[in-house]
């Protein structure tokens, strides 16, 4: 190969990974300034529910993370501004199961069973909000998670339709933040293309109203 060609193919391989991380980036500005009025600290009104979406557990505890998501929504559910709570995260296998851990904390901090449910099929911020519409029939909701997180489960809300505000649960600074912000960035774009064509998330079934009873979704005897 000449090297004229091979240099012309470097040139336009150059300008083709430009243009796409431009685009990227651009996408990520547009979902973080279009959410970003979204995210409030006081409420003048309630909402069918807190949806607290999954992060790590450990031992059969939340990791800091989750801990402080958790912490947050319970705060809130005893300030009025929600009944109910759903807890949405990963339990694809037997041996990891983070939202039972994410009930058990809750019930633990004094809220009723009854009044907390578990989306056993949160595999990614999507499905979570995905199936707290078709699921849950969910119309309003607080989104609880960290601040940086937030700007994408919000715009994906705003996406299906869904009535939602997002509260910040960063009591303080976090190890690995730079790499989580990094792969936001790629989660956004992601997700934008996403709330485009509307994938249907991994599991559906049978609706179970937010507004009825939480015990519902128990699997553990």
């Amino acid at each position: 190969m000449k090297k004229r060609t091979v240099k012309r193919i470097i040139i336009i391989s150059a300008i083709i990974f430009a243009i796409f991380a431009v685009l990227a980036l651009c996408i990520n500005f547009y979902v973080i300034k279009s959410t970003e009025k979204q995210i409030v600290k006081e409420f003048d009104t309630t909402y069918d529910c807190i949806l607290v979406l999954g992060a790590g557990v450990k031992n059969g505890s939340p990791k800091p993370m989750l801990e402080h998501r958790l912490d947050y929504a319970i705060d809130l559910y005893n300030k009025g501004v929600s009944s109910k709570i759903i807890m949405s995260g990963d339990h694809g296998r037997k041996d990891y199961d983070e939202v039972n851990v994410m009930k058990s904390y809750a019930i633990e901090k004094g809220v009723p069973s009854q009044d907390i449910f578990m989306d056993h099929a949160g595999f990614s911020t999507y499905e979570s909000i995905y199936r707290a519409r078709d699921v849950f029939k969910v119309k309003s909701m607080v989104i609880v998670t960290q601040e940086y997180h937030l700007y994408r489960a919000l715009y994906i809300a705003n996406e299906f339709g869904i009535e939602a505000v997002g509260y910040a649960s960063d009591p303080r600074a976090y190890a690995g933040q730079a790499y989580r912000e990094l792969r936001e960035i790629i989660a956004r774009d992601k997700d934008f293309l996403y709330c485009i064509f509307k994938p249907k998330p991994t599991y559906l079934g049978n609706a179970i109203p937010v507004s009825g009873n939480g015990d519902l979704t128990n699997d553990l005897v």
